[in-house]
């Protein structure tokens, strides 16, 4: 799908997590619309929906696609078939929300026993369940802060683990803070400078070139992660893209974002 975005980006489909369980007014889905190349359409029950190769799929669908590739992916490694599984979600997600994210694992073909949190199963991947004390005894109780900062969404959740058991005591976040808007912020900045460099806008009213740049940004992002420089490369046409960025460059960049993080 990302090779195919490159090339095809109105038809390539990606952060459609956002849209689970929300209206076409929802102001969220709103901004949403304005930042992918996509198109977002008013279900005829006035959900958002998305449209790609002539058809309109809910968000549901989108995700049960998702879910479908993983139920091959874990049955290839098992090597049998696999028809039951735990789902998770965002600790903030609504009733609304966590029943459509069940209905897409059903279309999926999976009997979704329970839909948990997140940061609960963050938690108890990282083994804090069976953390033990300068003793070896297992610790039973103790609060845990949990950050998870995904592709589309943001939340902080406090939890509380008490004989085994891990209980929500709140969470807060932005369901429209991750990693997409790192990458849309680094294109900002790499379409600027570009069109410093060439004293003209080459990407305006062009989807395919701003998806072949926003590809090299999210490459350029990660990058960045482990080393202090990276270069923004593509080629638009025949014009080749090359521009350096520091991780502090990048952090001066994305300032706004790290903030509403902080925030």
């Amino acid at each position: 799908a990302k090779r195919q975005a490159v090339t095809n980006p109105t038809n390539t489909l990606y952060a459609t997590k956002r849209l689970i369980g929300r209206t076409f007014e929802d102001e969220h889905t709103q901004k949403e619309a304005k930042l992918v190349p996509y198109e977002i359409v008013k279900a005829s029950n006035g959900d958002a929906w998305v449209a790609a190769g002539g058809k309109q799929y809910s968000p549901s669908q989108v995700g049960a696609f998702v879910l479908q590739k993983m139920k091959e992916t874990a049955e290839a490694y098992l090597g049998h078939g696999v028809s039951q599984a735990v789902v998770t979600v965002p600790a903030y997600f609504n009733d609304a929300q966590r029943r459509q994210t069940k209905d897409a694992g059903a279309i999926a073909g999976l009997d979704v026993l329970r839909i948990i949190n997140e940061p609960t199963a963050a938690a108890l991947a990282y083994g804090l369940d069976r953390r033990e004390g300068e003793n070896g005894e297992v610790i039973k109780n103790q609060c845990i802060l949990v950050f998870d900062l995904g592709g589309g969404t943001f939340d902080v959740s406090l939890l509380n683990l008490q004989d085994g058991v891990f209980e929500v005591l709140s969470t807060a976040g932005d369901t429209h803070l991750g990693g997409e808007d790192f990458d849309t912020s680094l294109a900002a900045f790499a379409q600027k400078e570009i069109e410093k460099e060439r004293g003209a806008d080459i990407f305006t009213g062009d989807e395919k070139a701003l998806r072949k740049l926003r590809t090299a940004c999210e490459k350029a992002k990660r990058e960045l992660s482990v080393a202090n420089h990276a270069n923004i490369e593509c080629f638009i046409g025949e014009i080749e893209i090359n521009i350096k960025i520091t991780r502090e460059q990048f952090e001066k960049v994305c300032e706004p974002t790290f903030q509403r993080c902080l925030d």
